[in-house]
């Protein structure tokens, strides 16, 4: 495994954080204990996973592993970069064991840079839906009465 700052990474996930611009590692680590206010666990974006996935579903045993960034997690699948940098969806009903490898960004509420691209985000969507709402406006009056 490579060391990168402190945080042990395997040799599949050195390449995909040096293409990410090799982020500081160290002190992104999960936080179980102490204080509530003060602890940080679970997944976050950018997030280097081993996911083993259950081996019935597949023919190959090579194929039950998938390692990579998390890029967006749902309510019913994961989004991950792979290795290869193929972005697969994986349902969350074949997953049977996921790993944390290393955390590449603060948690979500630590996160400045992931807090101000969803505020920009939520600009442009609104502005977006605004912009729909003038164009349609009127055009689709046909099915009122009066």
């Amino acid at each position: 495994m490579a060391s990168k700052k402190g945080v042990d990474l395997p040799n599949w996930a050195k390449s995909m954080w040096e293409d990410m611009g090799s982020p500081e590692l160290e002190g992104l680590d999960s936080v179980f204990n102490g204080d509530l206010l003060e602890r940080r666990q679970g997944l976050r974006r950018d997030d280097f996973v081993e996911i083993h996935l259950n081996a019935q579903v597949f023919t190959n045993p090579e194929d039950t592993f998938v390692r990579g960034r998390l890029i967006s997690s749902g309510k019913t699948s994961l989004e991950i970069l792979t290795q290869e940098g193929q972005c697969e969806f994986i349902s969350r009903d074949v997953i049977v064991k996921m790993t944390l490898v290393a955390h590449t960004r603060p948690a979500y509420i630590d996160d400045k840079e992931l807090l101000a691209f969803e505020r920009e985000d939520m600009k442009r969507r609104s502005k977006l839906h605004e912009k729909v709402e003038k164009e349609t406006k009127g055009n689709d009056d046909s099915h009122l009465w009066g």
